[in-house]
């Protein structure tokens, strides 16, 4: 019982399945012979009316939009599926835009489509459809034979063998049907992708711009996410910190009558509550300081070079600030190319130049020191080649001139939205 239930839902499903494929083939056939009068046309044209010529070939380009959407909407319909569309050549309604219309690569491509392998497979859906119907009116030979008067099957003793043969042939087209039906989809479907849909540079710049569109958001995400840390280890651990380092200099204080060991230990335990508090500001100010998000550039890298040993000139020069991205990428630039200039450059002063011409980001980091700094020659995600990265995780460009002796000037170019 289970068997025949399941070879029933077998059959059924194979049934509708074919029946689907049979309609989206049938309705296929007339949209693949909608340009063959138009060529016939054309053809009669160049063979006796050449002033003609014209006509067809602008209907041509004409129809060709609208068969488009005609497949395109036959596809939606009847399988379910969206054919990918090209780029739109733009709005616009004078000579220009119809002539930047007429010689896109996507109207040729349609209009090949539909001109010339729309008749190749307008007779294949034919021979499809008519392996169909023959395979029906085969199989179902004995139908048509009982619904004939009794007196007419009598008088014809042989047919009950040629039926039974031919019988079996219809139900071997039956069988051959939905396989010719699925080939010949599987090469319109292909066909369709290619000639209706987006080219291979299309695609490749349609992939190219979503890969830079989800970079960029992982990459806010990324910034975003270290402005919580920050925010949490501000106002969170640090916070604790300083109340334990109040603390403890209070008890050092006000408790004298404590033994020599227990003051040890709290003296101790101040001291290193306080060298937590300065490594974790120092953490906080690598992952995403404070004053960067609420007064910008130029305040957060006057901070940094307050900090430096050297004397640092930092000349900010921005009519509006960047994105947070790209505002967080300068500073960690700069940041770390001055703390290279203190630990390896053996310079005496550095200057900062940061400003913006037109859409890009100008940050320019100098030194006196030794020079002799090799981007090449730098691996990992350390030092220059870190810089290198993070510069290039948004799109920028970041080159380094030291030459033995020096000066070193670091340059990078970041690219800022309007």
């Amino acid at each position: 019982m289970q068997l025949t239930t399941w070879l029933q839902l077998e059959l059924g499903r194979t049934f509708r399945r074919a029946g689907h494929r049979t309609a989206l083939v049938a309705a296929g056939l007339p949209l693949h012979l909608a340009v063959v009068p138009l060529w016939l046309w054309l053809a009669g044209a160049i063979a006796g009316a050449p002033a003609v010529i014209p006509l067809p070939v602008l209907l041509t380009l004409w129809v060709t939009p609208l068969l488009t959407v005609g497949q395109r909407r036959r596809y939606r319909a009847l399988a379910g599926k969206d054919l990918p569309r090209p780029a739109a050549p733009g709005p616009g309604r004078n000579w220009r835009s119809a002539v930047r219309r007429l010689t896109t690569r996507a109207l040729w491509r349609q209009v090949c489509y539909h001109a010339v392998a729309g008749p190749l497979l307008a007779v294949l859906d034919l021979a499809v459809l008519a392996v169909w119907a023959a395979g029906v009116v085969a199989a179902s030979l004995y139908v048509w034979i009982w619904a004939l008067p009794p007196q007419w099957r009598v008088t014809d003793l042989g047919y009950t063998t040629q039926a039974a043969y031919i019988t079996a042939g219809g139900l071997a087209l039956l069988f051959l049907g939905p396989r010719l039906t699925g080939a010949l989809l599987r090469l319109d479907s292909r066909t369709a992708e290619v000639l209706l849909g987006p080219s291979r540079t299309e695609k490749l710049a349609r992939r190219v711009a979503d890969l830079a569109e989800s970079r960029a958001g992982v990459l806010d995400a990324a910034d975003a996410e270290r402005r919580r840390i920050e925010r949490d280890l501000h106002d969170g651990a640090q916070q604790r910190l300083v109340s334990l380092a109040v603390n403890l200099g209070l008890a050092r204080s006000t408790l004298g009558d404590l033994p020599e060991d227990a003051r040890r230990v709290i003296d101790e335990a101040h001291r290193e509550a306080k060298e937590a508090i300065a490594e974790l500001n120092d953490l906080v100010r690598g992952l995403h300081p404070a004053v960067l998000e609420d007064r910008g550039l130029d305040a957060a890298l006057s901070g940094v070079a307050a900090r430096l040993p050297i004397p640092v000139r930092v000349a900010v020069d921005l009519p509006r600030r960047p994105s947070p991205t790209v505002e967080a990428v300068a500073y960690f630039v700069v940041s770390e190319a001055l703390t290279n200039v203190v630990k390896h450059a053996q310079a005496t002063r550095a200057d900062v130049t940061v400003e913006r011409i037109g859409e890009t980001l100008l940050v320019v980091v100098a030194d006196d020191g030794a020079g002799g700094a090799d981007l090449a020659a730098a691996v990992g995600g350390t030092g220059l080649a870190g810089l290198a990265k993070r510069v290039a995780s948004v799109d920028g460009t970041f080159s380094c001139r030291s030459p033995a002796g020096g000066p070193t000037v670091v340059t990078v170019e970041l690219p800022c939205a309007p």
